[in-house]
């Protein structure tokens, strides 16, 4: 007659831990989720149709900057004074076309009356406009007389995906900063219009070590978002940070965006420019098309050229954060507005001194 007490007695724990394991366990995991701090933790609950709308607002951007370059002899000891029109007039100067392109990512943040403003990188689009290199000596120290001299002649910014050619032009550009802001008019409006980037602009210097941050770019020309986390906040005293995303050629001026007390919370804290790298220069035989491939066991006796070649340090990635941008755009906003472009984004409260 006692066993039946005994298995009631067994049973009533069990059936407390069941409960307890509802929603309650809920509460207990995220404790902090409404701390109003950026959140450290993988976000709680699916976000999939945020992050496919903020998408649809981040563009692959290519570039390509034609050059006019000019070269001298040692021996006709040209200094960057002596390059005059009429030097490079003459017959005897020889002179070739060629061209520089880069990929990037810009994300539109301004879209109405027929503009669009996006923000990307300067690197991204600040081709140089004059180029020079120098002859070396024995020394091997530069000697001060132009080797080769290179001046750009042309371009070219465009958005494969826009309408009316997608070309744009640059609004503003901080080299230093490594910020930039491209802008385009169109003829009619475009339809469907361009989506903007709709979330707010957050604050990079209250990110801490460990925060969860998205990114959006087009590494090698796919458009992807990847997650990474905040090393070194703050570390300028300005909002810089680093992240520990997997960076590729084509991700610069994409996106980083943190989440303050859970999804769909986000808040734009900056943009990766750059990722850590080592150079070094190699031997190298001619490439040109059609060519075959060299065998590795034949000895090769044509001729060789030096090219520099960088290894990328994965894992290391520097971002500009928000504020310099803010900075940046409330720096040129009178010279915008001036254009037609009026630049502005959301501001969440404050909830920090």
């Amino acid at each position: 007659m006692k066993t039946p007490h005994l298995i009631i007695l067994i049973l009533l724990p069990a059936a407390l831990l069941s409960l307890s394991c509802g929603g309650s366990v809920y509460r207990e995991v995220y404790p902090t989720l409404m701390d109003g701090k950026y959140d450290s933790e993988f976000p709680y609950r699916g976000c999939s149709t945020q992050l496919e709308e903020i998408g649809e607002s981040v563009k692959m951007i290519n570039a390509i900057a034609y050059y006019r370059t000019y070269t001298f002899d040692a021996a006709e000891r040209i200094r960057p004074e002596d390059v005059t029109v009429e030097l490079l007039r003459n017959p005897r100067t020889h002179s070739v076309v060629s061209s520089s392109q880069a990929s990037g990512t810009a994300t539109i943040i301004t879209s109405g009356d027929r503009r669009v403003v996006l923000l990307t990188c300067a690197h991204v689009v600040g081709f140089p406009d004059t180029i020079t290199s120098f002859h070396i000596g024995t020394d091997r120290r530069s000697t001060g007389f132009i080797h080769t001299i290179s001046f750009k002649e042309k371009q070219t910014n465009y958005i494969a995906v826009f309408p009316e050619g997608g070309e744009l032009e640059i609004l503003a550009m901080d080299r230093e900063q490594d910020v930039a802001l491209l802008g385009k008019t169109f003829e009619s409006e475009p339809f469907p219009r361009p989506r903007v980037f709709m979330y707010p602009a957050g604050r990079a210097r209250e990110l801490e070590w460990g925060t969860f941050v998205y990114l959006f770019g087009y590494p090698t020309g796919h458009k992807m978002v990847t997650k990474a986390i905040v090393s070194s906040p703050n570390k300028d005293k300005r909002g810089a940070f680093l992240v520990d995303a997997v960076f590729t050629p084509g991700f610069s001026g994409g996106i980083a965006l943190a989440i303050r007390d859970g999804v769909p919370n986000f808040e734009l804290v900056g943009i990766v420019k750059l990722v850590s790298g080592r150079s070094s220069f190699v031997l190298v035989p001619p490439v040109e098309d059609g060519m075959p491939d060299y065998d590795p066991l034949v000895p090769y006796t044509g001729d060789l050229y030096v090219l520099k070649r960088t290894e990328i340090e994965y894992g290391i990635v520097q971002a500009v954060p928000v504020e310099t941008i803010l900075e940046f755009i409330d720096a040129h906003r009178r010279d915008l507005a001036s254009r037609g472009y009026a630049v502005t984004f959301a501001q969440p409260p404050r909830t920090s001194p």
